[in-house]
């Protein structure tokens, strides 16, 4: 075989083996079944002191609060809690109140926030969750090749950011809703036994009428 022929095939197979090794490269390789991309939650605390006494809240005071619920848009899903020094029952009162405008309760304790609550006042802490998919979508595995048969990298990432928008509380995707212990008798079960009472209409027997020619 000429000297130049052999270099050439050379040339080729290098570049094939390239070429292969190349595709490769953006191979999946989660081997399991399970979305590579998660929802993660997210908490932040808003703070807002508030001049409170023995009797709760001034006017004023309340006035200042309600307009700090509105601007924060306070919704469901929301937590609020208060770190007063005091723990005046009366103070308590007009914070749940206030919320209870915007259907939010205020929960016992608080969470630790930067900063001292001054003499006379107190806390009130909104603490506001968000939910996302960071890093979706996941474009990232190019290559055709799955030799491994794997799941790729952006598997889930739609179904796990639309889960992550629409849920109303992202807590639920942590802990889930929890039970209050008690039964609750829906509609349809109070349909279902007021039919399984019900007298069947033939019980009675068939009713007798009589006709006769005129």
């Amino acid at each position: 075989m000429p000297i130049a022929t052999h270099r050439k095939l050379t040339g080729v197979l290098a570049l094939s083996l390239g070429l292969a090794l190349s595709a490769c490269g953006g191979m999946p390789s989660n081997r399991g079944l399970d979305s590579m991309r998660q929802p993660v939650v997210e908490r932040t605390n808003f703070t807002l002191d508030v001049q409170a006494g023995a009797g709760g809240l001034s006017i004023s005071e309340q006035q200042r609060l309600a307009a700090w619920f509105e601007t924060l848009d306070l919704r469901y899903g929301d937590r609020i809690s208060i770190d007063d020094p005091m723990m005046s029952q009366a103070t308590r009162e007009v914070v749940s109140k206030l919320a209870g405008r915007h259907g939010v309760l205020v929960e016992e304790g608080a969470p630790v926030t930067a900063g001292y609550v001054e003499p006379g006042a107190a806390r009130v802490v909104v603490t506001r969750s968000t939910a996302s998919v960071p890093g979706c979508p996941d474009w990232s595995e190019t290559s055709d090749a799955n030799f491994n048969n794997a799941t790729r990298a952006n598997y889930g990432c739609a179904t796990n950011s639309n889960l992550a928008a629409m849920v109303a509380n992202p807590e639920d995707l942590i802990t889930g809703q929890k039970g209050t212990g008690e039964t609750v008798v829906t509609t349809s079960t109070k349909a279902i036994a007021s039919y399984r009472k019900q007298v069947p209409t033939g019980e009675g027997g068939l009713a007798q009428t009589t006709s006769g020619a005129e």
